[in-house]
């Protein structure tokens, strides 16, 4: 069983193109789709961590989520900032495709791994906002909750955990105290794009490896985790 993962998906919800933010976001989910199908095993798992559509409510959110469910392998999303269709998780829950899963605040596991995770939030400088402060420390509970949940379902299965936004930087540890008290391995995230993906921190920092694994960072294919050959290439267009 090989894990891919892969952020920021925007896909349209009918009506947003992505050209808009450069030409090469010109047919990003087909280039995307056609590695997928090339690549992913019915056994496989992609994790998805956050800002898979541009629509604002759950219905509009169908034909995205359909898309996505179409594509071989078990799906494992994540919220993020942009994900406005994402209401009451038992609601998002219920219109999801098979073989796809959302978390928030909890766990799943998966041939023998836990996936665990929460959005994350903007790391606050000394000059941060009241609101963004409070919003920073929230994300950290919830992160916690769900890594709480996953050492629940086993003390000793190895732990991805999926953030959208970075958990750290180089100045700034951010999440990474919380990722390292529950043992986890690896964490994927995204939200970078541009020339923000040059700062993105990447592999071991502590006791956890980092991937930053926003679509547009890897020519729009997949990022291997384990059971493959990893993807090295990391582009940063504006």
């Amino acid at each position: 069983m090989a894990v891919y993962a892969i952020a920021d998906l925007h896909l349209p919800a009918g009506n947003k193109p992505m050209d808009i933010f450069g030409d090469h976001w010109i047919g990003h989910f087909e280039r995307i789709r056609a590695d997928w199908l090339d690549r992913v095993k019915p056994e496989d798992v992609v994790l998805l961590p956050g800002d898979l559509s541009w629509a604002m409510r759950l219905e509009e959110a169908g034909e995205d989520l359909r898309g996505i469910g179409a594509l071989p392998g078990t799906k494992v999303l994540l919220r993020g900032n942009h994900d406005y269709w994402w209401s009451s998780i038992g609601r998002v829950r219920r219109a999801l495709p098979e073989g796809m899963y959302a978390l928030q605040n909890d766990a799943l596991m998966l041939g023998g791994r836990l996936y665990a995770g929460s959005r994350g939030w903007t790391l606050p400088g000394p000059d941060a906002a009241e609101e963004d402060v409070k919003i920073y420390n929230r994300e950290r509970m919830r992160l916690e909750m769900s890594l709480q949940h996953a050492r629940r379902l086993s003390q000793d299965a190895p732990i991805t955990a999926m953030m959208h936004f970075p958990p750290l930087t180089d100045e700034e540890t951010g999440f990474s105290d919380i990722l390292e008290k529950y043992g986890v391995s690896d964490c994927v995230y995204g939200h970078l794009h541009g020339p923000a993906i040059y700062g993105a921190v990447r592999g071991v920092r502590g006791a956890v490896r980092y991937h930053q694994v926003s679509c547009d960072s890897l020519d729009f294919r997949l990022y291997t985790l384990y059971g493959d050959q990893p993807i090295e290439k990391m582009t940063g267009e504006a």
